[in-house]
C-alpha cells in the first residue's frame, strides 16, 4: 500500500478510500468507455473534507482529479493509475433558494436538473440549460463555464455566478458566497474558478442568480431554404420579439434527416430541407406573448424568412421538437462519431461549414458530417463519422475542422473546454501572451501542479 493511500485512510477510514476493482467498477461517463483507473478515489461530503485532502495530496505530491457528472466531451475527466480522484458526487444538496434575494445557494455536486427543479418549486428560474442536463453537475458546469441553449438571453455560466467556494492545492478554503449583485471590492478572485476546468482549484459551493420563472414559453420549428435566411431570420426575431429571444438552434438537413429516421424521432413536417431553426421566447404574458408570437411567425412567412413552420400546441409537443435537437443518438448509433464544438461569427459560418465538408472530404473521404448548433450565440458542433476509426482519422479529422477556424478568428472552443483532448490546438484561438499568462496563474496558485495535471496546458516537467 503507497503512502498516499495509508495517509487518506488513517485521515478518512479505509472504506471512505476507493481503490482498484472498486474503481474500476464505476462509470466513466458517456463519452468515455475505457474503464475508470486510479490510485483512489474519495467521495467527501464536505468543503472541509475535500480540504483535507488536498492538504494530505499537496503534501505528498500527489495529483489530483476531479469528478462531477462525467460529461466531458474533451478528456476532462481522463486519470490515470497513478491518480486521485476526487468525486463531489455525496456534495449535492440544493443548500438555499433565496426567493427575495433572488439566488440559489448550491453544491458543486448537485445535478443541473435537480437544482433546476428545486428552484422552479420556489417560483424562480435558473437559466443554465443544457442536453446534459440530466447528468452533468454545477461545479462541472461552473469549471467549464458552460453555456448550452439559453446562452442568447441569459449568457454563460460566468454571467450567472454571484459567489462561489473553492478550495486550492494546498487545502485553503476560499470562500466567497456572495450574493450581492453589485460587489467591486478588490479583485473578483472568483474569475480565476470559472473556465478553468478545475485546475486553479475545486469548486465546492456557488452562489448563482435566478430570474423569475418564465410563464410563457413559445417556441416553432421553421425550416430554411439556405444560410443566408438563417441570419436574416435571426435579426429578425432579435428585431421583433427583443430580449425574449432564449434559444435560436439550427440544425442542417443531414442531421435533421438522421434524427427522424423511422424508429427514432417523428418529424413534425417534411425532411427535405437545407436548415432547421428550433427557436424560443420567454415571457410573462400568456396572452399577448402568444398573440405577438404568431405575428412574427406570419410576417417570416410573408417575407420569404422561412418555408414552413410547425408551432406545438402542448407541453408534450413542445418537448417532442426538444427531442429532435437534444437527442443525437441515432448519429452515434452506427459507428465512432468525433464530436467538436466552435464558435465563430454568424457571417462567417456558412463559409466556414462548406470549407469543413471541402476539407474533410479531402482527408477523409467517404466520412459523414452532421451540423447543428447554438448559432444564436455564434456556436457550432459537428459530428464527424469516419468511413473507419483509427488514429490518422481523428488526426485527419481534427485538421479538417480546426484548420480553416483560423481564417474565421473562431475559437476552438465555444463551451466544452480544452480537457486533454484540445490542448494542441489552443494556440491557433490563444496568445502566446495569453498561454504564459496562463501558465503563470498555474504556477503561483498550483506551484506543484497537482490539481488536473497537464489538463487545458502542459505544465513543466519536475527536475
Amino acid at each position: 500500500m503507497s503512502d498516499i493511500i495509508d495517509a487518506l485512510q488513517e485521515r478518512f477510514g479505509e472504506k471512505a478510500v476507493l481503490t482498484a476493482h472498486q474503481i474500476a467498477e464505476r462509470a466513466t461517463g458517456y463519452w468515455n468507455s475505457s474503464p475508470m483507473t486510479a490510485k483512489a478515489l474519495l467521495r467527501p461530503k464536505t468543503t472541509a473534507e475535500v480540504s483535507a485532502i488536498l492538504k494530505i495530496c499537496h503534501a505528498h505530491d500527489q495529483s489530483v482529479f476531479t469528478h462531477g457528472g462525467l460529461t466531458s466531451c474533451v478528456q476532462g475527466t481522463k486519470t490515470g493509475e497513478n491518480d486521485v480522484i476526487i468525486s463531489l458526487e455525496r456534495m449535492n444538496s440544493v443548500v438555499e433558494v433565496d426567493t427575495t434575494s433572488g439566488t440559489a445557494t448550491l453544491e458543486a455536486g448537485v445535478v443541473l436538473e435537480q437544482a433546476q427543479k428545486a428552484i422552479a418549486e420556489q417560483g424562480l428560474y435558473l437559466p443554465l440549460d443544457l442536453g446534459a442536463r440530466g447528468s452533468c453537475t454545477i461545479g462541472g458546469n461552473i469549471a467549464t463555464n458552460a453555456g448550452g441553449i439559453n446562452v442568447i438571453r441569459y449568457g454563460m455560466a460566468r454571467s450567472l455566478v454571484l459567489g462561489l467556494e473553492a478550495v486550492l492545492a494546498d487545502g485553503t478554503i476560499l470562500s466567497s458566497m456572495n450574493k450581492m449583485l453589485k460587489n467591486n471590492s478588490g479583485f473578483d478572485l472568483k474569475q480565476l474558478f470559472i473556465g478553468t476546468e478545475g485546475t486553479l482549484g475545486i469548486v465546492t459551493r456557488a452562489v448563482v442568480k435566478l430570474q423569475p420563472q418564465q410563464t410563457t414559453k413559445n417556441t416553432a420549428l421553421a425550416a430554411l431554404p439556405d444560410f443566408n435566411s438563417v441570419h436574416i431570420l435571426l435579426n429578425h426575431m432579435k428585431n421583433t420579439v427583443g430580449a425574449s429571444l432564449s434559444a435560436f438552434e439550427m440544425m442542417e438537413g443531414d442531421y435533421f434527416r438522421a434524427v427522424t429516421e423511422p424508429g427514432w424521432h417523428r418529424p413534425p413536417m417534411e425532411r427535405d430541407y437545407p436548415y432547421y431553426i428550433l427557436f424560443e421566447c420567454d415571457g410573462s404574458d400568456p396572452q399577448r406573448d402568444d398573440e405577438r408570437f404568431s405575428e412574427v411567425i406570419e410576417d417570416a412567412f410573408e417575407k420569404g424568412y422561412i418555408q414552413d413552420a410547425v408551432i406545438p400546441k402542448s407541453e408534450n409537443e413542445r418537448q417532442a421538437l426538444w427531442g429532435i435537437r437534444d437527442d443525437f443518438e441515432a448519429i452515434l448509433q452506427p459507428k465512432s462519431v468525433y464530436l467538436y464544438d466552435v464558435s465563430l461569427p454568424i457571417l462567417s459560418m456558412a463559409c466556414y461549414i462548406q470549407d469543413v465538408k471541402n476539407k474533410l472530404a479531402l482527408f477523409l473521404p467517404a466520412s459523414k458530417v452532421f451540423v447543428l448548433g447554438h448559432v444564436g450565440d455564434g456556436n457550432l458542433h459537428f459530428f464527424v463519422q469516419p468511413h473507419s476509426e483509427t488514429p490518422a482519422a481523428r488526426e485527419f479529422s481534427d485538421r479538417g475542422i480546426y484548420e480553416p477556424l483560423k481564417a474565421y478568428e473562431g475559437a476552438v472552443s465555444a463551451e466544452h473546454g480544452i480537457g486533454f483532448e484540445k490542448k494542441k490546438w489552443l494556440s491557433q484561438s490563444r496568445s502566446a501572451e495569453e498561454i504564459a499568462l496562463m501558465r503563470l496563474l498555474k504556477a503561483t496558485l498550483d506551484p506543484k501542479g497537482i490539481l488536473n495535471p497537464d489538463l487545458v496546458i502542459d505544465q513543466p516537467k519536475k527536475q
